[in-house]
């Protein structure tokens, strides 16, 4: 029996020991951790502060460029900037919450950028969306194909551009028109100069939100607090 306990302690002796050095590696690794975590930010704080300043460079193009539509108030105090593709199920999530805000604000001007990413079906419904704009439809069709859960294929487009009233017949000729084709090609090329990668990228005012990195939660972006911010700013 003196045998067993013995050997018991000889066993546990180690534990505690071992226990000893991790509280002790605890106290010593904290202010490490500290010091990884306070890079992290500085980092993170800097790569929102060099994005903002590329969009400020390039104002006029990211929020004035005639080619993309605007959806409520032309002259708002306020402008969201939307880069978007309409497969993409996280610009669908975020939709309600950003048409609920500029219809009840009344005083921010919505640029919906298309920017079509991810399939080959995205750059038919682009095409579509800025032809739509030709016979006044774009607020309606950009809606409604924002409001269609699931994957939007081609007979999806053309379904959802008879409902909002447009004439398919002419929408799939103006598609066409070399201007459609230029104005894409200027998204993309502004979206790589303000490093956008992933949909939907969210600018207010010049203040990158999301596009940046796939690692941003939309749904975690507040606009009512994103717009304050944006005036409370512009009256400093």
């Amino acid at each position: 029996m003196l045998r067993r306990h013995l050997s018991i302690a000889a066993f546990l002796t180690p534990l505690f020991s071992f226990a000893g050095l991790a509280h002790a590696a605890e106290e010593t690794d904290a202010p490490i951790l500290a010091a990884i975590e306070a890079y992290k930010a500085d980092v993170k704080a800097e790569a929102a502060a060099t994005a903002d300043a590329r969009v400020a460079q390039r104002a006029v193009d990211v929020m004035m460029d005639p080619g993309n539509p605007v959806i409520g108030n032309p002259d708002g105090d306020v402008v969201i900037v939307e880069f978007f593709d309409y497969q993409c199920p996280f610009c669908k999530a975020a939709e309600p919450r950003l048409r609920e805000l500029v219809e009840r604000d009344g005083n921010i001007r919505h640029v919906t950028i298309d920017f079509p990413i991810l399939s080959d079906v995205s750059l038919v419904a682009a095409r579509a969306a800025l032809a739509s704009v030709k016979q006044g439809k774009h607020e309606p069709f950009h809606h409604g194909m924002m409001d269609h859960r699931g994957q939007i294929t081609e007979d999806r487009i053309w379904t959802i551009a008879a409902r909002v009233g447009l004439n398919v017949d002419q929408l799939k000729m103006d598609m066409q028109d070399q201007e459609i084709a230029d104005q894409l090609i200027s998204n993309m090329n502004l979206a790589r100069k303000l490093r956008m990668v992933v949909v939907p990228g969210f600018i207010v005012n010049t203040h990158v939100l999301s596009g940046l990195s796939g690692a941003t939660e939309t749904a975690k972006i507040d606009f009512d607090a994103e717009v304050a911010a944006a005036r409370a700013k512009a009256q400093m």
